[in-house]
């Protein structure tokens, strides 16, 4: 018995399984990262502040470590927007369209968008082999301060990824997704009463 070659719509469907693995995974890794550096600031700082209260002693280093969080959190949260489409966009022009010339510009913004998360990545990661070079640490804790802005690289790589996996999504779909989940819904402004 001769095996069928698969058609096209099973191997879509088989990149869009694979790619929804990748996605969830990449999807729990961010929001773990966010979740532990968020509670983490949380408990320091509470922390600090009761004993600074109780002792009249802070805990030394809580803003160092507070600022690093907070770069963490900003940089792996670009991908979580990303994720969500939740980031800031200029669609003027996009709003304008429909159809394919719609999907079209989306997938050309999505990939644009995705090679200056690449470019920037790749920036950022110069910068943080340049900090480990130079030795940097912070002042308090003496931590390098590379491991803290590797963030940036991941957190701009783990964006691209995002926008890479929408522009997939929307060329292989028939429909339009703002992100690789959420199907685009457009609605027509209501002009009732205008």
């Amino acid at each position: 018995m001769t095996q069928q070659p698969q058609t096209k719509p099973q191997r879509s469907n088989a990149l869009l399984n694979a790619l929804s693995v990748f996605d969830r995974v990449l999807g729990t890794i961010e929001k773990w990262i966010i979740t532990v550096s968020i509670l983490g600031m949380a408990l320091l700082m509470s922390t600090h502040v009761v004993s600074s209260l109780i002792f009249n002693a802070g805990i030394s280093g809580t803003y160092e470590v507070t600022e690093m969080l907070i770069v963490i959190i900003t940089f792996v949260g670009v991908s979580y927007a990303a994720r969500h489409a939740r980031h800031i966009s200029m669609s003027a022009i996009y709003e304008q369209l429909t159809g394919r010339l719609r999907k079209g510009l989306l997938i050309i913004i999505c990939i644009g968008t995705a090679a200056l998360m690449f470019y920037f990545a790749y920036k950022s990661l110069g910068y943080v082999t340049t900090m480990q070079s130079r030795g940097r640490t912070s002042s308090a804790l003496h931590i390098p301060m590379w491991i803290v802005y590797t963030s940036l690289p991941i957190g701009f790589t783990l964006a691209g990824v995002q926008y890479v996996l929408t522009a997939v999504r929307n060329m292989i779909s028939k429909d339009i997704y703002r992100n690789f989940r959420e199907k685009e819904e457009f609605t027509d402004v209501p002009t009732d009463g205008i």
